[in-house]
């Protein structure tokens, strides 16, 4: 026999300790990335509408129109976390407002693009949890 044929069965038990070692170190750094996450949802704003339009109202579509349209709500009073956002959308009513308030605070947030002040804390709401 060869030399190296004692020596197989231990390389090969000291690399599978390593790998597992590796993998442990994977799972166990996974966690505080998803809580990391959870968190910034929980303390992430969203503005409606966004300050470049602050003063406008929301129109029952979602739409930022001129203050005083008829039918168009004043902008709340503060920003709303994305905790509150995740809420409503999943069919529960944004604090401090009423039933039509709320549902048209949702539709201007789900029309948020990129570049608009709170869609980064929306498109963190979109993104699945593991």
């Amino acid at each position: 026999m060869n030399d190296d044929t004692p020596e197989l069965p231990n390389t090969t038990r000291r690399r599978a300790l390593m790998l597992g070692a590796v993998g442990a170190a994977a799972v166990v750094s996974i966690p505080p990335a998803l809580a990391s996450t959870a968190a910034s949802i929980s303390t992430c704003e969203i503005p409606v509408p966004d300050s470049g339009r602050a003063g406008s109202y929301i129109a029952a579509d979602g739409t930022v129109v001129p203050a005083g349209t008829r039918g168009a709500f004043a902008p709340p009073g503060r920003p709303f976390k994305g905790e509150e956002v995740k809420t409503a959308l999943a069919g529960g009513q944004l604090p401090g407002t009423n039933y039509e308030q709320s549902r048209a605070y949702t539709n201007y947030i789900r029309r948020l693009q990129s570049g608009t002040s709170g869609f980064t804390c929306f498109a963190s709401l979109q993104m699945p949890r593991g």
